[in-house]
């Protein structure tokens, strides 16, 4: 009873608006007074979560993501791929999820690959006639891959949260980020066989080698942050850092349009949002230490175990849960709930912490573009001024289509468990 009061009450302090950290802060220190009677142990817990290495991957991805956009270094994806594949039936849908897909790997953020995307993308679509829903759709559901493909902010919450390894996370999301980009693109195959949409000609070889070289830099970009982590040359901290370095040198000496000014832009912008994100972390603490107190997460293991859900079964009850929370809540605010009381019980039920982060990757996927809080579904509508029910009715596809992917993922967790222990890391 105690723990659905607070559940209860903390969802109600989020759907009044109030910023996620304020609301979990403001629990916990609830929770604290009245079974401790004081809030003395929140500093020492906000300072062993903060305290943490691997924290420093954030504010690198998010300046490296930041140089590579102001250098203009990605506005060259589109245009590669739309180059190379955009003259088959279908294939406009293909190259945005295309870009979306390298663009994913540069960003780690859903909504800005979207907009960045989307930006040069749906002009394209629409001057060929491509069915604007099914154009809107694309860009939508492409941009959630910024969650699932490395370097993902919220991989990066979820290790904090959990103690999974940051590292084999982020090889885990390569192989269902990559089958899900395949999905969406069969998808836009299939379903233009069914359409008259015009089709840009086929550009030629040399149209294609140009557009190849000039988006090189920004194809190299993944591979060598997450070659050197599946090599084991560096660790993931090392990765972001030697991320920075590589998108500097790109945006200085490649593309030379980038001066110090653009540098203190993009290290201002890059540590507005890394403060936002620790003061989520330092709540998100205090709030999972507070639950700890009253024993919410341990009565949670241990009501699982009596009712004798296998994996498999809790998986699912899981996955319904926060399917529907996603509907309502930001991915943050979801993985800093939910992860610290379910931990107890997948530990419980021997369920791998790096499959089950790559589940809830995709599951949060869903939650950015089912409404009425799908974040890529605002975004989407914001730089075009289409009608919401068309954003909507473009996604609803891919809905179904990232079921299908989180289902194969049930059934096979290889296939995100594969890569990262193949190259090391340990159970």
């Amino acid at each position: 009873m105690t723990g659905a009061l607070i559940l209860g009450g903390l969802l109600i302090l989020l759907l009044t608006g109030i910023p996620v950290f304020a609301a979990l802060g403001l629990v916990a220190a609830v929770v604290l007074v009245l079974f401790e009677g004081h809030t003395s142990s929140m500093a020492d817990t906000v300072f062993s979560h903060l305290n943490k290495p691997i924290l420093v991957t954030i504010p690198l991805f998010l300046l490296m993501a930041q140089v590579l956009v102001r250098a203009k270094v990605v506005d060259d994806l589109f245009e590669m791929t739309h180059t190379l594949i955009g003259h088959v039936r279908g294939g406009l849908g293909v190259a945005t999820v295309g870009a979306c897909t390298i663009f994913s790997s540069i960003s780690g953020s859903s909504v800005a690959t979207a907009l960045s995307v989307g930006a040069s993308a749906i002009p394209q679509m629409e001057k060929y006639r491509y069915p604007r829903g099914a154009a809107l759709g694309a860009v939508a559901a492409g941009g959630t891959l910024g969650i699932l493909i490395p370097p993902s902010g919220p991989m990066i919450l979820y290790s904090v949260v959990s103690d999974a390894s940051i590292g084999a996370l982020f090889l885990a999301g390569i192989v269902p980020g990559l089958l899900l980009a395949t999905i969406f693109s069969v998808w836009c195959i299939a379903s233009a066989m069914f359409r008259r949409d015009d089709r840009p000609p086929f550009a030629g070889f040399a149209a294609i080698g140009t557009a190849v070289r000039k988006s090189i830099w920004a194809v190299l970009a993944p591979p060598v942050v997450m070659g050197g982590i599946y090599l084991g040359v560096f660790t993931a901290s090392e990765a972001a850092a030697v991320g920075v370095a590589y998108a500097l040198f790109v945006a200085v000496v490649v593309y030379r349009n980038f001066g110090w000014r653009d540098l203190w832009i993009c290290t201002q912008g890059a540590m507005r949002t890394s403060m936002m994100v620790f003061l989520i972390i330092a709540s998100a603490a205090m709030f999972g230490h507070a639950i700890t107190i009253i024993r919410l997460p341990m009565a949670l293991a241990e009501m699982v175990t009596q009712m004798g859900l296998g994996p498999i079964g809790f998986l699912l009850m899981v996955m319904a849960m926060i399917f529907v929370m996603g509907m309502f809540f930001e991915s943050i605010a979801i993985i800093l709930i939910t992860t610290p009381i379910l931990l107890p019980a997948l530990i419980a039920l021997e369920i791998d912490l790096i499959w089950y982060g790559v589940l809830l990757m995709i599951n949060l996927e869903l939650a950015m573009i089912t409404p009425p809080v799908g974040m890529n579904l605002f975004a989407i509508k914001g730089i075009t001024d289409a009608p919401m029910k068309d954003v909507i009715r473009g996604a609803l596809p891919y809905v179904l289509l990232m079921l299908v992917g989180l289902m194969l993922l049930l059934a096979f967790p290889g296939l995100a468990t594969w890569l990262p222990y193949s190259a090391g890391f340990g159970r």
